[in-house]
C-alpha cells in the first residue's frame, strides 16, 4: 500500500478509528515528492541509523528503511500504534518506541537499540529526521542540542514561520534566540518549501524542511555557555528594548553602568538592539562579562 496517498490516510484511519488530536498537531504528509525530498537531504545511507520523530500512518518510515540500516521511530500517540505494527510489519530494521521525545536521551536511545548490532557503526552520528508540530518544535530542538546529542544532522520538516526564524540572520525581523542556538550548534538551511494541501488534515500555514548540520565545535570563542545564552535570551526576551535597557533589566546582577561599560569593552552600541547582533557580537559581549564578573553575575 502506498502510504503517501489520501486514500491510505482514509482506509487506515477508518479500520482502526483513529481521531486526529489536534493537541498532538497531527498532519499526515501524504506526498511522495516531498518524502523523497527528505530523504535525499539527509542523505541515508545502508549503515545509517535513523531517529524519526513522529512517524504518523509510517508512510516516511517505510521509505527510509528501505534505505536505512536502522530506523527507531518515537511515537507519542499509543492510538498509532496498532496501524504502526500494521504499516510496517515487513520492515524488521524498524523498531517503534512509544514515549515522549522531549524525555528521551536521544544517544541513550541509539546506544541502546542500534549502537552493538552488527554492521552499525554508532551511538555517535545518527540522523533525526521529524515532521514537527509547532507546540514542539523549539523545545524539541534546543532538547536535542543543548544535551550535545551525538547526531550528524537533523532534518525537521516545520512551520514555514519557524523555519525562518530557524535560518535567519542577525538584523533580519525572523532573528531571534533560536536563530543564534540553532547557528552556534549546527549549520542549517532551508531544503524546500512545502504546500499546506500535501496534509491530512490540512494545516491552515504552509510548511518548509529544514536540515541542520551538527558542528564539531562551536563558531566562536566562549568561555561559558551558560552565560553566553542568557545574554542572548536576555537580549531578545524584549525585542524592542536597547541591548542596554534589555540587559540591565534582566536576571543579571549587574548594575545599567556595569553593564553600559561592557557593552563598550566589547566593541558594541548599547543602543543597538539585540536582534542586530550575531553570534560573534554575543560572544564577545558574553567574554566581557564573564571577565568582569565570572559566572555569579547570573542570578
Amino acid at each position: 500500500m502506498d502510504l503517501a496517498s489520501p486514500a491510505a490516510v482514509r482506509r487506515l484511519t477508518e479500520q482502526y478509528q483513529f481521531k486526529f488530536r489536534k493537541s498532538l498537531g497531527q498532519n499526515f504528509l501524504v506526498d511522495a515528492n516531498i518524502i523523497s525530498k527528505i530523504i535525499a537531504a539527509a542523505q541515508i545511507g545502508s549503515r545509517d541509523t535513523i531517529v524519526e520523530i513522529g512517524p504518523g500512518l509510517g508512510a516516511m518510515t517505510k521509505a527510509m528503511a528501505k534505505k536505512a540500516g536502522k530506523v527507531l521511530a518515537i511515537e507519542v500517540d499509543k492510538n498509532l500504534l496498532p496501524i504502526l505494527k500494521e504499516t510496517l510489519q515487513d520492515h524488521d530494521n524498524v523498531e517503534v518506541i512509544h514515549e515522549d521525545a522531549l524525555k528521551v536521551d536521544f544517544d541513550d536511545l541509539v546506544n541502546q537499540n542500534a549502537g552493538y548490532q552488527k554492521g552499525y557503526e554508532y551511538p555517535s552520528g545518527y540522523k533525526i529526521v521529524a515532521n514537527l508540530p509547532y507546540y514542539i518544535t523549539t523545545p524539541l530542538i534546543m532538547h536535542v542540542l543543548e544535551r550535545h546529542s551525538k547526531f550528524s544532522v537533523i532534518i525537521v520538516m516545520v512551520q514555514e514561520e519557524v523555519a525562518r526564524r530557524m535560518v535567519a540572520r542577525p538584523g533580519s525581523k525572523d532573528c531571534g534566540a533560536l536563530s543564534i542556538a540553532i547557528n552556534f550548534y549546527s549549520r542549517p538551511e532551508v531544503v524546500c518549501k512545502v504546500s499546506k494541501n500535501v496534509f491530512v488534515p490540512r494545516p491552515e500555514v504552509g510548511s518548509a524542511v529544514v536540515k541542520m548540520v551538527r558542528r564539531d565545535k562551536p563558531p566562536v570563542n566562549i568561555g561559558d555557555q551558560k552565560i553566553f545564552f542568557a545574554l542572548v535570551r536576555a537580549a531578545f526576551g524584549q525585542r524592542r528594548k536597547t541591548l542596554l535597557n534589555a540587559l540591565s533589566g534582566s536576571s543579571f546582577e549587574l548594575s545599567k553602568e556595569q553593564w553600559k561599560s561592557i557593552i563598550n569593552e566589547a566593541g558594541l552600541d548599547p543602543s543597538a538592539r539585540g536582534e542586530t547582533f550575531g553570534i560573534e557580537e554575543f560572544a564577545a559581549l558574553a567574554r566581557c562579562c564573564e571577565k568582569r564578573s565570572g559566572s555569579s553575575c547570573i542570578s
